[in-house]
């Protein structure tokens, strides 16, 4: 639907500073708005991301424009969002890795997700899952833990680099079985995928959507998923906790945010889009991504991204120190 205000909301707004006082100027949005994502194009950020923005630009009357801003793991487009004016007209689309685990990897950072941004919305997980090669010998969970018992430090497993949400889940998963695994980066995950298909790596952590047209190819045999519930996209496969686990939850969660200081009306109106757009008939497209956004996954209030938040980067800290993970 189209975001429309009577004249109480318009007055409401312009005593906030969003409209002029004497009402001849629209209510917010006045011109386009930029969405910054801290990737590049292609990744599973982006397709979402850009749903929204044309979700966002039909309700509204006004661009929403996408600009991707990639380098040094999101800190780069993190940084440009928190110098962004605090006007309402730029918005961030981040999910766990700039959020919460770039603040215990690297050192001072020019921006913190706490301190320099609004929280405004919740927008699902994408978990990550165990994948082996089709050739390798072990069909399930329980086997895999046997195999890297029986041989310490030989089962590998790739990742997208040192602190990725793929990294995390094998130290994670490590730590839940007294085991060690070790970790093999790589510069992009299709090199890693072509490493455990060849079996020259014994796994990898993929998220559960990529997983799905090489599990149906029959190139990659997935073992578990790393969710409390079983993935909408893989729902015959069971989860960590299923098979004995319960601690091995680890993939990715998105979250809308703005720049510290934007006007509440223009926190609580994105906020109210999306919870919208979680409802609608786009809620089908967002599952078909492998997005999970049932139990409090996504949506709800503001206040809710802010604690979620808060609660995300404690943990994420406290695997990155247990694991010993470094960026250097």
């Amino acid at each position: 639907m189209t975001f429309r205000m009577d004249r109480r909301g318009l007055l409401a707004m312009a005593a906030t500073g969003l409209a002029a006082p004497a009402l001849a100027q629209p209510a917010w949005p006045r011109q386009a708005v930029r969405i910054i994502v801290p990737a590049a194009g292609g990744g599973s950020s982006d397709p979402i991301a850009r749903f929204c923005g044309q979700e966002f630009s039909r309700r509204f009357g006004q661009p929403f424009v996408i600009e991707n801003r990639p380098g040094a793991s999101g800190n780069v487009g993190m940084a440009a969002a928190a110098r962004a004016p605090a006007d309402g007209h730029t918005l961030l689309f981040s999910w766990a890795g700039p959020l919460a685990t770039n603040l215990a990897l690297y050192r001072d950072l020019s921006f913190h997700s706490q301190r320099d941004f609004d929280p405004i919305a919740r927008f699902g997980s994408i978990p990550n899952a165990l994948v082996v090669g089709r050739n390798s010998p072990v069909r399930n969970l329980a086997e895999f833990v046997a195999m890297a018992r029986a041989r310490p430090g030989e089962a590998s497993y790739g990742s997208t680099g040192s602190g990725s949400s793929m990294h995390l889940a094998g130290a994670m998963l490590a730590a839940a079985t007294g085991t060690q695994l070790t970790h093999v980066p790589y510069s992009s995950p299709s090199a890693a995928v072509a490493d455990v298909i060849g079996g020259r790596l014994s796994a990898m952590f993929l998220g559960a959507p990529g997983s799905v047209p090489l599990s149906r190819s029959g190139e990659i045999r997935v073992l578990a998923v790393l969710s409390e519930t079983r993935s909408a996209v893989l729902p015959d496969v069971p989860t960590a906790a299923e098979q004995g686990y319960p601690a091995v939850v680890m993939g990715t969660w998105f979250g809308w945010l703005a720049p510290k200081g934007t006007p509440r009306p223009v926190i609580q109106a994105v906020n109210t889009a999306v919870n919208e757009i979680l409802d609608s008939p786009g809620r089908e497209w967002l599952l078909q991504q492998g997005l999970e956004i049932a139990d409090g996954a996504a949506g709800g209030s503001p206040e809710n991204l802010e604690r979620f938040l808060a609660s995300e980067i404690e943990r994420h800290a406290a695997l990155v120190r247990s694991a010993n993970i470094s960026v250097d």
